[in-house]
């Protein structure tokens, strides 16, 4: 089996109060997952804060028992007002009294600080492994904007960089997290000239995790397992409560489910681009297949070229999911029974 190397970069909040859960879900995902190789994972400001995530991202290791370099990045975008995003990111769970559902939920045991500078490991690991690594984006791209910045020709050494990112047409929403909250580091990564697949809102708001799904992936009591349902579970109850979904979205796991197997979404080529100056439009993402039909005052061929994810099989999604949960990772040790 051909074996791909990849750097996750994520915020993941499993375990804390009002933190989607999704980035965690796509690491266990990627874990369970012996075709993909994981060099290292990052940590970036967004959903959480960078630190916070890197906690979950021990707390996750350490239970499957694991050893794999983790490196915090970037506190803050780089010209975002960050002020206005820890409010609603942080505080909402409050200004709704939800948190008491993660009452019975364990938080990450603090531990000590991993070491930072994660763009400058991102861009040292890609450069010295040409064509060979590929970057899973779940969070706001300012770690591999701030590499790609630096060392301009990781655009040539990066295999590809899938995104969980972009908005481009759905009701109640102008932009996303990811995007909105560093718009100016979307721009760089967009225009980079690397290769690059967008797994945008259009698409995996189309996904779902039910209660019961949930049930049925983690009955197996591996230690991913485990970690997936007391985390998630929570959060499930939270969006079908301060949503109205019948379970939860879990975007952040497609982006992993593509890289395993092309069929669980299909993809096409679009022209793309972000908006940076200020206002309400400011964090939108656009895109547009040319010829335009009307094209007055938009300089030809605007925007790069990006492949974008535009249709998800939910169904696939779930079994790629129950297979990496009740496969669980080499040298397993955890159990239900334990």
């Amino acid at each position: 089996m051909l074996t791909k190397r990849i750097i996750i970069d994520c915020d993941p909040g499993n375990g804390i109060p009002g933190a989607n859960t999704d980035d965690g879900l796509a690491l266990a995902l990627a874990l369970g997952s012996p075709s993909l190789s994981i060099e290292m994972i990052t940590t970036v400001s967004g959903n959480t804060p960078c630190e916070t995530g890197a906690q979950v991202v021990n707390d996750l290791l350490a239970r499957c028992r694991l050893d794999i370099p983790v490196f915090q990045g970037a506190k803050a975008a780089l010209y975002e007002p960050m002020a206005a995003w820890r409010e609603q990111l942080d505080h909402r769970v409050h200004e709704l009294s939800l948190e008491y559902l993660w009452k019975d939920t364990q938080t990450p045991t603090l531990m000590a600080s991993c070491e930072g500078n994660a763009a400058q490991k991102i861009a040292e690991r890609v450069c010295a492994n040409p064509g060979s690594i590929t970057l899973l984006c779940l969070g706001p791209l300012t770690n591999i904007a701030e590499a790609l910045l630096r060392y301009p020709q990781m655009a040539d050494a990066v295999a590809e960089i899938v995104v969980m990112g972009g908005a481009f047409c759905l009701d109640d929403y102008i932009k996303d997290t990811n995007f909105g909250f560093d718009p100016e580091a979307a721009a760089v990564v967009l225009h980079s000239k690397a290769k690059v697949t967008l797994v945008p809102m259009d698409v995996t708001v189309n996904t779902l995790l039910t209660p019961t799904d949930l049930n049925k992936m983690t009955a197996s009591g591996t230690s991913l397992a485990l970690f997936i349902r007391e985390t998630m579970t929570p959060w499930i109850t939270y969006s079908m409560l301060s949503r109205g979904l019948t379970g939860c979205w879990i975007h952040d796991a497609l982006v992993v489910a593509w890289l395993l197997d092309p069929n669980v979404a299909t993809v096409d080529d679009f022209r793309v681009g972000i908006e940076l100056r200020p206002g309400i439009t400011r964090g939108m993402s656009w895109r547009y297949r040319p010829p335009l039909r009307v094209s007055v005052g938009i300089v030809e061929n605007a925007g790069t070229s990006v492949s974008i994810l535009t249709s998800v099989n939910n169904q696939r999604l779930l079994e790629l999911l129950a297979q990496a949960l009740n496969r669980g990772v080499i040298g397993e040790v955890i159990s239900k029974n334990s």
